[in-house]
């Protein structure tokens, strides 16, 4: 996303919260059909990134949290009115527009002898200062001439740490960076709030990417993150950060979820897309940045199957509902889910 939109002033999620009812609007909502026998706070076990053990969060990390039977949010009408629901969903990855494996944010995996070097930060106040593992190994979203948002993500499998940055270049030996962010894989820990990101929404972008290994395997156990173009200027728990253009309630904040209606009807998808489609009335999709409308993440992998990326470029925008998540919280401060 462009830069520019990091400059938008913060508005604390409690602003929202008193708007929209807070968690106490829970009870206001309703469920959409053929969703009221699920579990709404079951925590699936969390599984191991590929060629590493480290796991995408804890189990009960928010990420992991399942969706399928909690309360349409109050201002689910509101928001998907201004969400472009006439489209489509749109995979960002896979073999789409003749990009091939080199479309979709690669994942780089790294041991802790791996180098670590300093970056200079645009938005260097809300990034974290430390030294990146970044060598000719790290893998950049678009490649290193991409004039896109260039995300880099690394994980070191010793420690289970998460390095991410958004608008990754190195000029004249130097990198540099628009923001950076480390997690421990570990741990529930969010980032200080109003602090942004590689994402908009100060979030990781990992837990939200779909992964061939997973769908191939059927263990999706996460929402997965995407785009719209318009966001207000407000954040919801988990996130941290907004870069709205508008103070408008009713377009959607950073951290949104919405939930696949349990009533669309798969039967006509791949086995693959059949999968995605169960995590996404499952888990949901997650509002992280600006960015096209219903356009949502996956890692780059070359082995994604065309016939898979046609059959979720199927699935319609106006299936959703967004889901109060309200009930979900334990604390403000952590990304620990009920």
């Amino acid at each position: 996303m462009p830069p520019v939109s990091r400059l938008v002033p913060v508005v604390l999620v409690s602003a929202l919260a008193v708007a929209a009812g807070g968690a106490a609007a829970a009870g206001l909502g309703s469920s959409d059909a053929g969703s009221t026998n699920a579990q709404p706070n079951a925590q699936p076990n969390a599984k191991p990134i590929a060629k590493t053990r480290c796991s995408e969060f804890p189990a009960n990390n928010w990420w992991h949290a399942e969706v399928r039977a909690l309360p349409v949010h109050p201002r689910s009408a509101a928001w998907l009115s201004n969400m472009s629901t006439e489209r489509d969903l749109h995979p960002d990855f896979g073999p789409s527009y003749g990009d091939g494996p080199n479309y979709g944010i690669p994942i780089t995996v790294v041991n802790k002898r791996h180098r670590k070097v300093k970056v200079r930060f645009v938005y260097r106040s809300e990034s974290d200062r430390v030294k990146y593992p970044l060598g000719k190994d790290t893998r950049i979203e678009g490649g290193r001439a991409s004039d896109g948002d260039r995300h880099a993500i690394i994980v070191d499998k010793s420690r289970c740490k998460l390095f991410e940055l958004y608008d990754l270049l190195k000029r004249k030996g130097t990198w540099r960076a628009g923001s950076g962010a480390v997690w421990s894989l570990k741990r529930n820990k969010l980032r200080p709030d109003g602090w942004t990101s590689a994402d908009a929404a100060g979030l990781p972008i990992l837990p939200g990417l779909l992964r061939w290994n997973e769908v191939k395997s059927n263990r999706i156990d996460h929402a997965i993150r995407f785009t719209t173009d318009v966001t207000s200027r407000h954040h919801l728990w988990p996130a941290r950060h907004d870069a709205g253009s508008t103070n408008d309630m009713n377009f959607p904040p950073m951290g949104a979820r919405f939930r696949l209606k349990a009533s669309y009807d798969a039967s006509g998808l791949s086995p693959y897309a059949q999968r995605v489609v169960t995590a996404m009335q499952t888990y949901g999709l997650v509002l992280a940045d600006n960015g096209s409308p219903w356009f949502f993440q996956g890692e780059q992998h070359r082995k994604w199957p065309e016939r898979l990326i046609e059959d979720l470029k199927t699935i319609p925008a106006s299936a959703f509902v967004a889901v109060d998540t309200g009930s979900l919280q334990v604390s403000a401060d952590s990304a620990k889910a009920k």
